[in-house]
């Protein structure tokens, strides 16, 4: 197999290249950890209650991580996740490159994936980790919503304890709907696959990135991924994306729905944090737009909306009939067409 990323470079690379997180004192992190894990337990009963879903008695726990447990982490899932690809690609190449040429080329891009951790693990608050080649679990990232409460002067406990019922209601969806993680892993594998070009594909994708590159800076498009691909890759990514934004906008869902109860501030943390999202600096903006995060905000709100119609047309356990097989999943239309959907699985 041709040596694509060397995962262990990115991971050090990664971990060398992440800032430190917010000025704690010893004593204040391990205060911040315990309230953490502890509202991660207090959180499951309310999205349980909520949801309508409840996860398995043999789930893991949550795990409260810092940003370099979280790089080497999503590092080993990366390599999970795309490795296949990139020994499908291999496999189709006529001439495979020197030890010499593949040991460089593997360090540049590991250098490049390990630049990219190091900003995304100052930016994730928690994550459900699929895992594909080891045992999922739900990372909150302690030192990252340490610094955003603080950033957006939200009253520590609420925060927290908001952003565990997000998470949690993760951790339902992928352990109380045994095939989804499955589903969502091998969607994702077959499409990664499908979009790692050829030699002679990889000049012309090129220049479609060189041409197409304002319309990333511009926001419209989903990142660099979605300029180099054909119309059937991207309706075949435009479905993943669609299974995406129902898991997240199913979260955003309950999370607010069990706010009000639990958490007494949240309409002002969901205010604030909400502005904070628009108010990022330039150069933050323009590396979410060529990642894909400004995409991924997009998701928020389409998923929110299509779960919010269908429960008000069909009530909660009507729109949970979503999680019944692959098939009652939403289509690329239907998450933005709701009532699509509706007509669909209820007739």
């Amino acid at each position: 197999m041709t040596n694509y990323v060397d995962w262990k470079f990115a991971t050090s690379a990664g971990t060398r290249l992440v800032p430190p997180g917010p000025d704690v004192s010893p004593e204040e992190a391990v205060e911040a950890v315990e309230e953490i894990r502890a509202l991660a337990g207090q959180a499951v009963e309310p999205v349980a209650a909520t949801s309508r879903l409840r996860a398995p008695g043999d789930a893991p726990a949550p795990l409260v991580i810092d940003r370099r447990t979280w790089i080497e982490v999503n590092a080993a899932s990366m390599s999970g996740m795309l490795d296949p690809a990139f020994e499908a690609a291999s496999r189709r190449k006529a001439k495979e490159p020197s030890a010499a040429a593949q040991a460089v080329g593997s360090k540049i891009t590991g250098a490049e994936a390990g630049g990219m951790l190091a900003f995304l693990s100052t930016k994730v608050l928690g994550q459900y980790d699929l895992a594909p080649e080891g045992d999922p679990a739900l990372l909150l990232v302690a030192p990252n919503i340490v610094a955003t409460e603080r950033d957006i002067d939200a009253v520590p406990r609420d925060f927290r304890l908001w952003v565990c019922l997000h998470e949690e209601t993760h951790r339902v969806q992928f352990t109380a709907v045994p095939w989804l993680r499955d589903h969502l892993v091998t969607s994702a594998r077959s499409l990664a696959g499908d979009l790692m070009p050829d030699s002679e594909a990889l000049r012309t994708r090129l220049e479609q990135v060189t041409t197409q590159l304002p319309r990333v800076f511009s926001g419209d498009s989903q990142g660099l991924a979605e300029l180099v691909i054909t119309p059937e890759q991207r309706e075949r990514m435009a479905q993943v994306t669609a299974v995406m934004s129902l898991l997240e906008g199913h979260a955003d869902v309950v999370m607010d729905d069990v706010g009000p109860e639990h958490v007494p501030t949240v309409a002002t943390i969901r205010a604030r944090f909400t502005k904070r999202r628009k108010g990022a600096g330039a150069v933050d903006r323009l590396l979410r737009r060529l990642l894909g995060l400004e995409a991924k905000m997009r998701q928020y709100r389409d998923g929110a909306t299509f779960v919010r119609t269908v429960q008000d047309a069909v009530g909660v356990d009507g729109f949970n009939a979503v999680w019944t097989s692959p098939e009652t999943l939403p289509t690329a239309r239907e998450i933005t067409e709701p009532a699509a959907w509706v007509q669909r699985v209820h007739g």
